[in-house]
């Protein structure tokens, strides 16, 4: 057999194996599913708890150690950062409303200073506070709780823990004052 013919050969068998390889090659894994907010607590008793894990930045509501839900959250961002330790819900407010963080606006109710402190931002003349609404807040700890909220997907809130409002919905019917919360780095 000539040269040429034999590095023919070879050419066509190393195609040929390339082919049979790649087409045995596993497919590479599919992303991990992202967990999503649940909610099955309706049909459980028990004594409510409820754990927080910042490192997670989800928040989980247990009856009587058993799993009721799971809600994704996003909680303090650097700098405010939310607290850790064990504490217990220590109040409701169904509408609450910041007394703290908002915006400053004018009679017409047209935003002049958005996103304010009002510990830092002082009023401008003529203009009145409007609160940041939090919804179904629970407090936990002086100004810190859970409330309905914005969830960018990291923690950005001033402190408090930000969850969809339909779980914060869920926790709010289904926690007393005193109801223990245990929140995690």
């Amino acid at each position: 057999m000539s040269k040429a013919l034999l590095h023919c050969c070879s050419c066509l068998l190393t195609t040929a194996l390339l082919f049979l390889s790649a087409g045995c090659a596993q497919p590479p894994p599919p992303p991990a599913p992202v967990e999503e907010s649940f909610w099955n607590g309706d049909s459980m008793v028990g004594a409510p708890s409820i754990r927080i894990s910042l490192s997670q930045q989800r928040a989980f509501f247990y009856k009587d150690g058993q799993l009721a839900g799971m809600s994704r959250i996003s909680s303090g961002r650097e700098g405010r950062d939310t607290v850790t330790g064990s504490f217990h819900i220590i109040q409701k407010d169904l509408n609450h409303v910041s007394s703290l963080f908002g915006d400053y606006v004018d009679a017409d109710g047209n935003v002049i200073q958005k996103e304010i402190d009002t510990s830092k931002d002082p009023k401008p003349k003529g203009a009145r506070y409007d609160g940041a609404r939090m919804p179904y807040f629970m407090r936990i700890v002086g100004g810190t709780g859970m409330h309905e909220g914005y969830l960018p997907g990291y923690p950005a809130s001033h402190g408090c823990i930000r969850m969809p409002g339909f779980m914060a919905a869920a926790f709010f019917r289904s926690v007393q004052v005193g109801t223990p919360v245990t929140i995690e780095p």
